[in-house]
């Protein structure tokens, strides 16, 4: 089996053709449940390396295996595929082509790094003690790939699970790994307030949902600031208000979004009863009436100890113990949550932020988005690096 290092120094020699990928992907950006180009494109360099490749997995996913020349555990390795609905302005030579949609999370960087470890463990096949199965997901950012997947039995037999994502706060050639929870859960809040609409010159004769709503949204965040503790790392965000339809008329309803994250599971479970009081009794001291709708979504990515120990090992036989930070969870949330539940796993963030002040980069979802494609090969001799260390014959 070859050592670590080996597998960072192939990685490396292989980086012009990481980076000729990832601008091809980029260039292409499909949003999710429409990745079929993507998708195509992805299973055709599976299956250049010989693997078994098996497509439209919950939508347009694709899983491919690599099966060892010896008996062992399943190993799963995942990235997801999709884009946003952002009109990107980064001037790139290679920006995307299609309108409104941008690869502004960078998922083309991590459909690159899974493909790049593929390519890295192939020629190895036969000195693996187990299999690694390649997981590629579409719809991440409306975390419903995962389920879907999950659905038609994507991590049936598999023994552990390992995922990553790019962050730009980090600079590249760093990567940050932590035991315990690193993303918090995902909700979704949907509220409707109604009130009694009329002219807006004679609000006495309505019932304002309008004014009700703004009292809503400013008396959700007490939820947060006085009702939770600061270590929970509770946050509560309106995204959306749609009301009314000329300015000299009041609505007879509002409608509002937004999300609820927790980095506490236990705390995460009192959040529907505590915010429907919130809004049912602001609504009803405006005289109007408001209804809940909490949709639990994701939960939180929660690594698990001893795979985080594994990956440590690898990582700093990659890069070194003083390129290995320790991030603080965050208030992002990935479905990568949703394989957790079926095995035990490990998620990392892979650094790909300029080297001076990465922290003013822009940032994960910006239509200026643009990652140090260093990281491409740090990121596919991790993965490689996972998959060798867990199918050694020792191991």
């Amino acid at each position: 089996m070859p050592s670590i290092q080996a597998i960072h120094q192939s990685a490396e020699l292989l980086e012009p053709q990481f980076i000729q990928l990832r601008r091809e992907f980029h260039k292409y950006p499909e949003l999710s449940f429409q990745e079929a180009r993507t998708s195509e494109r992805v299973a055709e360099e599976l299956r250049a390396l010989g693997l078994s490749v098996r497509t439209g997995v919950g939508g347009y996913g694709v899983v491919a295996e690599l099966i060892g020349g010896h008996p062992g555990r399943t190993i799963a390795l995942r990235s997801d595929m999709d884009a946003l609905p952002i009109k990107e302005e980064t001037g790139l030579d290679y920006a995307s082509e299609q309108a409104g949609v941008m690869h502004a999370c960078g998922h083309d960087v991590h459909m690159t790094v899974l493909l790049g470890a593929a390519r890295l463990l192939a020629s190895h096949q036969q000195e693996l003690h187990g299999t690694v199965r390649f997981i590629f997901q579409s719809a991440e950012e409306i975390l419903a790939g995962a389920k879907a997947m999950m659905l038609e039995g994507v991590m049936e037999g598999v023994d552990e699970v390992y995922g990553l994502h790019n962050l730009p706060s980090l600079p590249a050639g760093q990567l940050g790994l932590k035991n315990g929870v690193v993303m918090g859960s995902i909700d979704r809040l949907e509220i409707r307030i109604d009130g009694r609409g009329g002219h807006g010159g004679y609000p006495e004769a309505c019932i304002d949902p309008i004014v009700a709503s703004s009292a809503v949204i400013m008396g959700l965040q007490t939820a947060i600031s006085r009702e939770t503790p600061p270590t929970t790392g509770a946050v509560v965000s309106i995204g959306t208000i749609h009301a009314g339809t000329a300015n000299n008329i009041i609505p007879d309803f509002v409608e509002l979004t937004g999300t609820v994250r927790n980095l506490d599971p236990a705390w995460r479970a009192t959040m529907p009863e505590r915010l429907e009081r919130i809004v049912r009794d602001i609504c009803r001291a405006y005289r109007c009436e408001g209804t809940v709708n909490y949709i639990e979504q994701v939960p939180a990515v929660v690594n698990d100890a001893q795979c985080t120990a594994y990956v440590s090992e690898v990582v700093d036989a990659l890069i070194g113990s003083h390129n290995r930070i320790v991030p603080v969870p965050m208030t992002y949330g990935e479905d990568f949550a949703e394989y957790l539940k079926a095995a035990n796993g490990c998620f990392v963030w892979l650094g790909s932020g300029p080297q001076a002040h990465p922290e003013l980069a822009p940032g994960l979802h910006s239509p200026r988005f643009n990652p140090d494609e260093s990281c491409l090969a740090l990121g596919a001799a991790l993965f490689a690096g996972i998959a060798v260390s867990r199918l050694r014959a020792d191991s």
